[in-house]
């Protein structure tokens, strides 16, 4: 390889030149146009995924799987309440009917025997009104008692309404909280239909039912910790 020349040398050691300033361009007599606006970039339509599609669905059919079947249940439970409730009206009001029809029968015979009778009969008339008038306060109080527990029935079947609606919506919630499938089952369909008929057997005797509604609340607390676990 050849030596690099003195010159050469020189050359390379020397700054470069600074490069010539351009000239600013003449001003024109006329103002400036504006300039024409940008365009807007296209829209372009953001496509998700199809997964989420298939989650909404999913959340969106358990939804509704689930208001179905709260309302059939609570539709059911609130038809079989009432066909109780009519059962148990009609009883008490045929008792009372068959009570004082009997009263009333007997002291029209009495009052027609008093009127030929002897003194004695009178008196036993007389204390007959009595005793009547003690089975017509009687029946009064029955039909208080009667009122009391139809009462009472409606507030437990109440309570029993609220309970299922509540644990529904909970299951519902879980569902739609963890995003898992679910299928829907009746809670504790057995103990409920055990409980009505129950009632229905019993209406002046609803201590009977106690057990059966004990075991059927601790149903319902047991499947609310399956339902959790599996969201879980």
């Amino acid at each position: 390889m050849q030596p690099l020349s003195d010159n050469v040398i020189n050359r390379m050691r020397e700054p470069s030149s600074p490069a010539p300033k351009p000239r600013p361009p003449p001003q024109s007599q006329y103002p400036p146009q504006p300039s024409p606006p940008l365009a807007k970039p296209p829209v372009t339509e953001v496509l998700r995924p199809s997964y989420a599609v298939n989650e909404e669905e999913l959340r969106r059919k358990i939804a509704e799987e689930l208001a179905a079947e709260q309302a059939r249940r609570e539709a059911e439970n609130q038809k079989r309440f009432e066909q109780g409730r009519f059962i148990v009206q009609d009883e008490i009001g045929k008792a009372l009917e068959r009570e004082r029809a009997a009263s009333t029968e007997q002291l029209t015979r009495t009052v027609l025997r008093e009127k030929a009778a002897t003194e004695e009969d009178r008196l036993k008339a007389k204390s007959f009104a009595k005793k009547l008038e003690e089975r017509e306060r009687e029946l009064k109080r029955q039909d208080e008692f009667y009122k009391d527990q139809l009462a009472r029935l409606e507030e437990r079947s109440a309570q029993f309404y609220k309970v299922t609606t509540e644990e529904y919506q909970k299951a519902a919630t879980a569902v739609e909280t963890k995003f898992k499938k679910y299928e829907a089952h009746p809670i504790c369909a057995d103990l409920q239909a055990q409980i009505l008929q129950c009632y229905q057997q019993n209406p002046q005797q609803s201590l009977r039912c106690s057990t059966l509604a004990s075991q059927y609340m601790q149903c319902v607390r047991n499947a609310k910790q399956t339902l959790l676990g599996r969201g879980g």
